[in-house]
């Protein structure tokens, strides 16, 4: 199975390395030097990275065969396809590869359905499910252990408890900035609730 592991960026410094986004929780695994990556557009590839360092808390690399910042920035915007033994799992318990998310149910602990998981949007703060609702409306749930409780692999399954208003708009707790402005009591304490990360 052929995963993305990275997107290349912009060129770094004259010598042929280049910025990387990184798309995988385990960069030194899919992301090491000697490892050879398929690339989309496939013409760009197969590429061999030869060395990789981090710098300035980004992961910088130089592929054989690129010397110079002109063959560095014309690989810019190269995906990089990592092959994955589909049966392979994570290192980490409670860890999963995008292909064991992708399509799994998204459901409240009573077993309401929300949707479908169609794809994972992996932000530098945090992973995002793009979730599909039966009205094909799409949600993004937050993959924080507050709101996603479960993965059940064998059933197939999210569990959710989001909080007011992730699901249903309706039921957002809005704090009115005039209330504070009086600094009535009562929108004292709901201006000091707590929201979940969405």
């Amino acid at each position: 199975m052929q995963l993305v592991v990275a997107r290349i960026g912009r060129a770094h410094g004259i010598k042929g390395e280049v910025t990387v986004e990184v798309r995988t929780d385990e960069p030194e695994l899919r992301l090491g030097p000697g490892a050879v990556l398929a690339t989309e557009p496939a013409a760009t590839g197969p590429l061999t990275i030869e060395t990789g360092r981090v710098h300035s808390g980004r992961l910088l690399l130089r592929f054989e065969g690129v010397r110079d910042r002109t063959a560095a920035e014309a690989l810019r915007n190269t995906l990089l396809i990592a092959e994955v033994d589909p049966d392979e799992l994570p290192e980490e318990e409670d860890e999963f590869y995008d292909h064991q998310l992708i399509d799994l149910d998204v459901v409240l602990a009573d077993g309401t359905e929300i949707g479908r998981i169609t794809e994972i949007s992996h932000l530098p703060s945090q992973d995002l499910f793009i979730v599909e609702r039966p009205d094909g409306s799409e949600v993004m749930i937050p993959f924080v252990e507050e709101i996603v409780t479960e993965i059940d692999l064998e059933e197939q399954r999210a569990v959710i408890t989001p909080p007011p208003g992730l699901i249903d708009e309706s039921e957002a707790v809005i704090a009115s900035s005039r209330d504070e402005e009086t600094g009535d009591a009562a929108s004292g304490d709901a201006a000091g609730t707590p929201k979940g990360d969405a």
